[in-house]
């Protein structure tokens, strides 16, 4: 009598990785991607699944908390999966919890909310250890020829941009038209000329903080007129921006309502395994 094979049920995995030597995150004919890199990692430690993350990260993009919702066979505790992926993961990938998740829990559709930061130098270069994922303003070709920008400006054109609306001069057409909530978008220095804007909101769209922050920094360089800042965000009319380089984005933080969350406020507030090297310090 053949033996019947063992149930699948829900696990959750709460991943972090440095995005410049992938593709992105989904699977694709060209790789390397981070999807490539979990499911492979899974299929040699014995568990094959397939992932299914909170949202897509694009190319180049980290990750400080990307939220993975997959199927294991019943007899493989999740628990152990960062000990038993971690031989077969590259240095820019790894798992900080896994667990099984509560109810009908979903990575992306049961999300809240979503932070993200972004890292740039302004008034002197990256440093060493930074200059893999901080935007060098002063730099930047599509900054030249502006004023310097200081980060008072950068600061407010941001705050501007907060309230409910569908941002659409600051997405790609292939996402939906729909209204988002910004909740709060701020500058905060963190020393050596490097500040990171931090945006939170309950969703957004492919691109929006880059081309939301590099649009900002645009007009703090008088590049583009305050007007027409005003005009994309109130009217969604459109405007030359600029798409801020994917190596100063993290995607930050995945929110859930407390009743479904995995992750208690010890786990997020102290990530077991993250690394505390750039881009997550």
């Amino acid at each position: 009598m053949a033996k019947t094979p063992p149930r699948r049920i829900p696990a959750v995995l709460w991943t972090w990785y440095r995005g410049g030597n992938f593709r992105g995150f989904q699977r694709q004919v060209e790789g390397p991607t981070v999807q490539d890199a979990l499911e492979d990692a899974l299929a040699k430690a014995g568990s094959p699944a397939t992932v299914m993350p909170s949202g897509r990260t694009d190319r180049g993009v980290h990750a400080r908390m990307q939220v993975i919702s997959l199927r294991l066979d019943e007899d493989v505790p999740p628990e152990e999966l960062p000990r038993r992926l971690a031989p077969f993961l590259s240095p820019d990938v790894g798992l900080c919890v896994a667990k099984r998740p509560p109810g009908s829990f979903h990575a992306q559709w049961s999300a809240s909310g979503k932070v993200y930061r972004y890292r740039l130098t302004l008034g002197a270069p990256p440093s060493e250890a930074w200059r893999p994922h901080a935007l060098d303003v002063a730099a930047d070709g599509t900054l030249q020829g502006g004023r310097a920008v200081t980060p008072e400006r950068l600061e407010a054109l941001l705050e501007r941009a907060v309230g409910t609306r569908d941002f659409t001069a600051f997405h790609e057409r292939s996402s939906p038209q729909k209204a988002r909530t910004l909740a709060s978008a701020t500058l905060r220095e963190r020393g050596g000329g490097l500040y990171e804007a931090c945006l939170e909101g309950d969703g957004f769209a492919r691109y929006q903080v880059r081309y939301l922050v590099g649009s900002a920094l645009k007009v703090a360089a008088g590049l583009l007129s305050e007007e027409q800042w005003h005009a994309a965000l109130d009217a969604g009319t459109s405007l030359a921006g600029f798409k801020a380089p994917a190596h100063g984005l993290v995607l930050w933080e995945v929110r859930y309502p407390s009743a479904v969350d995995p992750f208690g406020p010890g786990e997020r507030l102290h990530p077991p395994g993250l690394p505390d090297s750039p881009p997550f310090t």
